[in-house]
């Protein structure tokens, strides 16, 4: 807990985040998962370790900041969804809201989730194998550098295709997102059919990308299950050379000093 509050009161920064949100301020929502993951909760939200809290009322990134200093959570995401107007989430009292079927859903961000443990690993086995033996979440650095070039050649790919196309490191994997207006207007049908085809060729999420996760980490925000920050990836072309075990670009400061 100590980590994450120097972490969040020291490193986060805000300026960037705010660069990073752009005009979609009016539209965003934010959410943190305490401690689902980890077991690590702060004492006062020990009741929510498995919850996700949504941050709805927000005016600035310093508002976001404030939220996450309370709940010190393990991850702090956006959500893909973009909405016409955020006060009426706010009063939703949905207990399980299909918020894609709700007037004040304007589209979702297209998205690509390629983590590591996806990978059939040649040492650890497929996913299947290492879930059985309760390391879902573990991998080495065979699948982190397969996936790593899953995620240059997808971006490559998807480049040729849309306009603004991004890469973000998430503290463990990368996620690949699609921010062209035509990609937010996707239906469902349509989601389901990109996400069967890239998911012949990549090792992603497949159910990220038609929806049924609108979670993503948030750039410039701390990965808790791994201390790393997830970081928007600049130079695609040296992607490649990227290791996450000494960039000093994704080591918190407090690993940096130990």
């Amino acid at each position: 807990m100590e980590e994450r509050l120097s972490f969040y009161t020291n490193e986060f920064d805000v300026s960037a985040v705010s660069r990073w949100i752009g005009d979609r301020g009016h539209s965003m929502k934010f959410a943190m998962i305490p401690g689902r993951h980890t077991g690590i909760v702060a004492q006062a939200h020990v009741k929510d370790k498995d919850n996700v809290a949504i941050i709805d009322t927000w005016t600035t990134v310093a508002d976001i900041r404030d939220f996450v200093i309370e709940y010190l959570p393990e991850g702090l995401y956006y959500d893909r969804n973009r909405y016409f107007d955020l006060r009426v989430c706010a009063e939703c009292h949905e207990r399980k809201p299909r918020c894609n079927k709700c007037y004040n859903y304007d589209g979702q961000q297209l998205a690509f989730d390629l983590d590591p443990e996806n990978i059939d690993c040649p040492y650890h086995g497929h996913i299947g194998e290492k879930i059985q033996r309760g390391r879902g979440l573990s991998f080495c650095m065979y699948e982190f550098k397969a996936v790593r070039r899953q995620a240059f050649q997808l971006r490559m790919e998807l480049d040729d295709i849309y306009e603004r196309v991004n890469t973000v490191f998430s503290g463990r994997g990368f996620h690949v997102v699609v921010d062209d207006e035509s990609a937010y207007l996707l239906s469902r049908r349509e989601r389901q059919s990109i996400a069967r085809r890239y998911g012949r060729r990549y090792a992603i999420d497949e159910w990220v990308t038609v929806g049924g996760s609108r979670l993503m980490r948030l750039p410039c925000s701390l990965n808790g299950l791994v201390s790393r920050k997830c970081m928007t990836v600049k130079e695609i072309r040296g992607m490649l050379e990227f290791d996450p075990r000494s960039s000093k670009l994704v080591l918190p400061a407090f690993l940096k000093s130990a």
